[in-house]
């Protein structure tokens, strides 16, 4: 039986692939991964915007890439409960630049040397800055890659993750949050949490501070067994948890008090949160050196505010030094037991 057609008033805008063609290849990846980000990027975007000022919406901006695809940018500024969010799609295609697969090699993968690749690319990808410094920021991605390094030869993997940066530290809210990743890891395979989890820890490391960015997660790469199909359903399955894992959270602390001190110890947090992305992150990097990179949509993770103070070091025995203890030691939420670092 084949499947209905494509419903796009589902979506925040009309796909980037022309709709008759994704009809057509169902059963390719690239359709189904396609369609999946977008329905992930639609219902987070209401579920967030459930929670603001009705007057308070995205701004939806799709746009194209002569190089080959395009994206859809979605983005809420200056709301009473989110400061800044921002959820990406991006669909790309093209040729891969020298630099880009130099930072694949360096992961894994083994391409011809000096050889500019076709290559596919799509994902969905979102940072949340909330207003009120008692609810965390949360960031997802999740992504999908094909390069064709010979005429009848594609490399494929996925890759992504979910992790949550809270300003002050709420044990239980972390708790909740990394047993539905749990839960949805361990639907495909009991290891991945795990596994996952500690991958998450070793990646978000501010290094030349030695701390993490947050409370973790989860994270992984180069992601291509036992098949392409239940790698799908795995990815398909850890984005589904990115509503029930933080909406909760929102809900609960939307509406706490804080004052001016508690404010501007959000903003040396994302202070920190700038940092990372703008030195270590791969997506930044990848995205910096697509040709024809779109720059608003790939800095849309950055906040509207942050703040950057000399020597900020906050007493041990308060609450931001309670978080900065488990920022530079990570914790076995859930207490499944340590893991040796993912590679």
């Amino acid at each position: 039986m084949a499947p209905a057609p494509i419903n796009i008033k589902t979506f925040m805008a009309e796909p980037i692939t022309d709709v008759k063609e994704l009809n057509a290849n169902r059963n390719d990846m690239k359709t189904k991964m396609e369609l999946m980000i977008m329905r992930i990027q639609a219902e987070f975007c209401r579920a967030l915007e459930a929670e603001e000022d009705k007057e308070t919406k995205f701004i939806v901006d799709r746009w194209l890439r002569k190089e080959g695809g395009g994206g859809i940018t979605c983005v809420m500024q200056d709301g009473r409960i989110f400061e800044k969010a921002g959820v990406n799609i991006s669909v790309v295609s093209g040729t891969l630049p020298s630099a880009a697969v130099t930072q694949m090699k360096s992961r894994g993968k083994h391409f011809k040397e000096g050889e500019m690749l076709p290559f596919f690319a799509a994902g969905v990808s979102a940072v949340i800055h909330p207003r009120n410094p008692m609810v965390p920021t949360i960031h997802f991605n999740y992504r999908y890659f094909e390069v064709k390094d010979s005429p009848t030869t594609v490399q494929w993997w996925f890759g992504g993750g979910t992790d949550l940066t809270p300003y002050y530290l709420n044990e239980d809210d972390a708790k909740h949050f990394h047993q539905t990743l749990k839960t949805a890891c361990d639907k495909h395979d009991k290891s991945y949490y795990q596994k996952f989890k500690a991958w998450c820890d070793d990646y978000f490391v501010i290094k030349h501070r030695g701390e993490s960015r947050g409370v973790g997660g989860i994270f992984f790469d180069d992601l291509d067994t036992p098949s392409q199909e239940k790698c799908f359903n795995f990815v398909t399955s850890c984005a589904d948890a990115v509503i029930p894992s933080y909406l909760p959270l929102v809900k609960k602390h939307k509406d706490d008090a804080y004052g001016y001190h508690e404010r501007q110890w959000q903003l040396l947090r994302r202070g920190r949160y700038v940092e990372f992305n703008l030195i270590y992150d791969r997506g930044t990097k990848f995205g910096l050196y697509t040709p024809g990179a779109r720059y608003e949509s790939i800095l849309m993770s950055l906040p509207l505010n942050a703040r950057w103070e000399y020597m900020h070091i906050p007493d041990p025995t308060s609450k931001e030094g309670i978080l900065m203890e488990v920022l530079k030691n990570p914790r076995d939420w859930l207490g499944t037991g340590k893991t040796a670092l993912a590679a």
